[in-house]
């Protein structure tokens, strides 16, 4: 009996009881490769022997003093170190306890801005249909995930969705690349000239899709063509990189391998490595300042900002990627896991599309391959392929409802930034298997 509101009432899951590196045991002494980094936050494994020193030597210094009343050097340590690495013209970081927290905290900063200097009449939101950007009514809203969306529907604002960059599905025959995002663009544009230009607070959006609809990769020029539309009508651009952050994606910032700079952008997961609970918001200048010469605050806030075990933690992980060099690590190892996900899935006659970069991967199942059909929804495969995966001692993170929140089927992957190629191999094997049973069984 357990007394714990676990995530399904009807299952109680297995006792996670140690772990290190890349895994995870349980109370009965099975071992669990750590796949997707529990939901794409372990960048280091688990129990780094730096951060858990870090975190030890924060506790018995001041394990808590809140916001209203102090600052602390692991706060303004970590915010030095976010901002000298951060995109250009990114000036402070908000600091949260999640990414839900997060995005919720950076569509306050954007409305926030636009009430600060005169433009009170700007309070729509444009974001993506199947979208992941939190559970917090406001991050719902602005989410695209369907099925969670569903019965809160009534508490929820109003947003405008947009289609989200997803080639394998949307892109037409004998359409590029470049003019497929730039079809996309299009469509942003004539969506905030329809609501009103001067309406519009921001556009938001997961430089790359999370876990909704399994890693879509933009597009090369989509997001520069984004960029221009949001300029040409004074509309923020709020990047969300909780997922893809912090160095899943080969850089720091996902952005930066799409040439361009967001006005807000919320960080987490790979923030503190799942070492505390923590998130950030990092703002450029313009709305930093504007709050500074108008009200002079930001009227929001939480009992647990900028916790200072938790900066700790989050600064000892940030130093650890700089210094082992583990953003050229993820590009390899991402490499060579694109190769071995090809080798044992490419031919597989229910692997629709392998997507991904860096050490962020999706894995999209179908029913037929030149089709592109799907499995009965009723079948959940892919709550069959989790089931498998754990049988065969390895965490994936499966989804349904890729296309449209009701149908489809995907897998996750990603593994922490200090996984070996022989861990990949691994995974690249216990997934195929996984599959196979869980096919077997539809």
């Amino acid at each position: 009996m357990t007394h714990v509101f676990h995530r399904h009432l009807h299952v109680t899951p297995p006792v996670a009881v140690a772990g290190r590196g890349v895994f995870i045991r349980d109370s009965a002494g099975r071992e669990y490769l750590d796949a997707s980094g529990g939901a794409a936050v372990s960048c280091l494994g688990h129990g780094h022997p730096d951060v858990l020193a870090a975190m030890h030597a924060q506790i018995d210094a001041l394990a808590y003093a809140h916001t209203s009343f102090f600052t602390t050097q692991p706060a303004e340590a970590l915010a030095d170190e976010l901002v000298r690495t951060a995109p250009a013209g990114m000036s402070h970081v908000y600091f949260v306890s999640g990414g839900s927290e997060a995005v919720e905290a950076a569509l306050k900063m954007a409305r926030q801005y636009f009430v600060e200097i005169g433009q009170p009449q700007r309070a729509k939101f444009v974001a993506r249909r199947q979208s992941y950007h939190g559970n917090t009514l406001g991050a719902l809203a602005v989410g695209g995930n369907q099925w969670r969306r569903a019965q809160f529907g009534p508490l929820l604002i109003d947003v405008e969705h947009v289609a989200p960059c997803y080639p394998y599905r949307d892109q037409r025959p004998g359409e590029t690349p470049e003019a497929y995002g730039r079809r996309l663009a299009d469509e942003l544009d004539h969506t905030i000239r329809r609501l009103g230009a001067d309406k519009v607070i921001g556009f938001v959006a997961e430089t790359i899709g999370g876990a909704t609809a399994g890693v879509l990769v933009p597009v090369p020029g989509y997001f520069k063509a984004v960029r221009e539309v949001c300029d040409r009508h004074g509309v923020l651009l709020i990047l969300d990189e909780v997922m893809a952050g912090m160095g899943r994606s080969g850089t720091l910032y996902a952005s930066e391998q799409e040439g361009i700079v967001p006005d807000l952008v919320t960080i987490a997961k790979g923030l503190g490595g799942g070492y505390q609970p923590i998130g950030a918001v990092l703002a450029q200048t313009k709305i930093v300042d504007a709050m500074s010469a108008g009200s002079g605050f930001f009227q929001h806030g939480h009992t647990y900002l900028g916790h200072p075990v938790a900066c700790a933690a989050a600064l000892a992980v940030q130093r650890v990627i700089e210094r082992d060099g583990l953003l050229a690590r993820v590009r390899e190892r991402g490499a060579q896991f694109a190769r071995l996900l090809c080798e044992k899935l490419g031919d597989h006659p229910h692997v629709g599309d392998i997507r991904g970069r860096g050490l962020f991967w999706g894995v999209e199942l179908v029913a037929d391959r030149a089709g592109k059909g799907v499995f009965d929804p009723a079948a959940k495969l892919h709550a069959r392929i989790k089931r498998e995966g754990m049988a065969r001692g390895l965490m994936v993170y499966p989804m349904g409802g890729t296309i449209d929140g009701a149908r489809g089927d995907h897998v996750l992957l990603a593994p922490p930034f200090i996984v070996q190629e022989e861990h990949l191999a691994t995974i690249a094997e216990r997934l195929r298997e996984a599959v196979d049973a869980a096919v077997a069984s539809v």
